[in-house]
């Protein structure tokens, strides 16, 4: 049986919506390999006091945990939120094939939005991307987060 990136992209935002049931900002990954759920992550730097610990980096945390490998060949991660620069680079360490991502970022987006690390020809590991997945859903989520923040000031 075969999954569509929508129905990866849907756990992403439920994951999305734990971090934001953990006051975290909503954002949610998971990574795939042949076609099987293999790690999973959302934002926790708030909560674990650690300003790594992105959405995207849990996700690969919990990856290389399952494969017993640091290299994460031949898989691709789904995200809610385009990734930012620290994300992207852990990305590129860790050889991952493909990158879904759902909204762009315009302040930190570093597939293009606001800088275009992961395209940058220097790298000797390029990921194909693959951007506006869900995208409405993914940014909801988002500015119902920021919209409750703001009235609660």
């Amino acid at each position: 049986m075969s999954f569509s990136h929508e129905h990866w992209m849907q756990r992403a935002i439920q994951l999305a919506q734990q971090a934001a049931d953990e006051d975290e900002v909503p954002v949610g990954a998971v990574i795939v390999k042949d076609n099987q759920l293999i790690a999973e992550g959302w934002n926790q730097p708030i909560q674990s006091h650690d300003p790594s610990a992105h959405a995207e980096m849990m996700a690969i945390r919990n990856a290389g945990q399952f494969l017993n490998n640091y290299r994460l060949i031949d898989t691709t991660m789904y995200v809610t939120l385009e990734p930012c620069s620290m994300c992207v680079g852990a990305m590129i360490h860790a050889r991952v094939k493909h990158l879904v991502f759902g909204a762009s970022d315009l302040k930190t987006g570093a597939t293009g939005s606001a800088i275009n690390l992961i395209h940058d020809p220097i790298h000797n590991h390029k990921i194909e991307v693959t951007g506006g997945v869900m995208e409405t859903e993914c940014r909801e989520v988002l500015q119902a987060f920021f919209k409750q923040k703001r009235q609660k000031k």
